[in-house]
């Protein structure tokens, strides 16, 4: 028998609760109960996304949201800006070029980031752009971007901001109304805890104004059909029926816990990670000046002599541990822990020994147990104490 663990930045574990309420008898999605779930289920996501908008939920994957994201703002011919230093900032790309936009890629390097000024310069040399689309956490390099600053710039001017939050909203800091986002996107199955198959989009009344001028196609990711069904509590096309019903009890879960708290146990869980892993000579991937690092992933150079395409291969087939390896231009070369969503200080400690096994078989010198020890000692000094009662043993 192996016991497994799901360590990726995505799908992230479930937990039991969740699952048990996805195993209940089937509801049917068009009946009062279920517009209870589908209305609370919306109102709580307003308070994870920290907007007064509407919060719609698509059954899809979250590329489906980067879709609509283009498809409902945008019209033939529109210029777009994109924020590319990763494999899912090109996705950005990709999908506009597929819709006929012209795409104004802002390129980086794989690790590095694109600052605010950036952004300002490309909007005075282009502005006619309609949009500017970006990351906040890059999932496959494992850097944040700045969001907010960037939202700053972009505010002063006619474009709207579009966010891919996918593995950052819920698990990281993210005003979507303070900030000026216009248009946010996250998926299910990274903070929130539950499969993969829910979107997750919002939209301000400035990306609004645009929506009614914008003559792409759309149909089932249409988000004005999407928005009118739900004031009526409902969704436009069939749902997801037990991912809804699995969200409803992960969001209760999540503000239960409380979102500042969310984003410091993810901090924390992330901060543990970046020290043990160095605590063993490993290098950060995001290790550049003024550029910050992912609370959902770590992102690790793959040390010179060892095969980088094994050490996820190790992990998971020999110590039950599923992790990422790198993609794109970074495949062998780097590769990810995930810890979002579902995850606490325990789950460090299995991940940790699951990647110092592989690397001590893959012929990489250390000193066996230094990254757990340096996680032990970070937790037993910034973690907080649970308000729980220890009782005594044998009680």
């Amino acid at each position: 028998m192996m016991k497994r663990f799901l360590c990726a930045p995505g799908p992230t574990a479930v937990p039991s609760e969740v699952l048990v309420e996805m195993a209940r008898p089937l509801m049917h999605h068009r009946t009062p109960q279920f517009s209870e779930v589908v209305a609370e289920n919306a109102e709580m996501l307003k308070k994870v996304f920290k907007t007064s908008s509407p919060v719609l939920t698509l059954t899809a994957s979250g590329t489906g949201g980067m879709e609509a994201s283009i498809t409902n703002f945008m019209s033939p011919g529109d210029t777009i800006i994109v924020l590319s230093a990763g494999k899912f900032g090109e996705r950005f790309a990709e999908i506009g070029r597929a819709y006929g936009l012209n795409v104004v890629e802002l390129k980086a390097e794989y690790g590095k980031d694109i600052k605010a000024e950036e952004v300002r310069e490309a909007l005075k040399k282009y502005p006619e752009a309609k949009g500017v689309y970006t990351e906040y956490s890059e999932t496959s390099t494992a850097v944040a971007f700045d969001v907010k600053g960037i939202a700053s710039v972009v505010r002063e001017t006619s474009a709207i901001m579009v966010v891919d939050g996918i593995t950052a909203i819920g698990a990281m800091e993210f005003e979507m109304d303070e900030w000026g986002v216009d248009v946010a996107i996250a998926g299910a199955q990274k903070s929130f805890m539950i499969p993969a198959g829910l979107a997750f989009v919002a939209y301000s009344s400035k990306a609004e104004k645009l929506m009614k001028e914008a003559k792409l196609p759309r149909f089932y990711f249409d988000l004005a059909k999407e928005r009118k069904n739900l004031e009526k509590k409902t969704t436009a096309w069939t749902p997801a029926i037990s991912l809804f019903m699995g969200l409803n009890v992960a969001l209760k879960m999540m503000l239960e816990e409380g979102m500042e708290n969310v984003i410091k146990r993810h901090y924390l869980v992330a901060e543990t990670f970046r020290q043990a892993v160095q605590a063993i000579g490993l290098h950060l991937f995001a290790d550049v000046p003024n550029v910050r690092p992912s609370d959902s992933v770590t992102a690790i150079r793959v040390p010179e002599g060892v095969d980088g395409a094994k050490i996820p291969a190790y992990m998971r087939n020999k110590y039950g541990v599923t992790i990422a390896g790198g993609q794109g231009s970074m495949k062998g070369k780097i590769f990810r822990l995930g810890h979002l969503g579902y995850v606490d200080k325990s789950d460090i400690v299995v991940e940790l020994q699951a990647m110092e096994l592989a690397l001590k078989e893959l012929g990489y010198t250390f000193e066996l147990g230094k990254s757990v020890a340096a996680a032990q000692e970070y937790i037993l000094k910034n973690f907080p104490v649970p308000n729980v009662a220890v009782s005594e043993a044998g009680d």
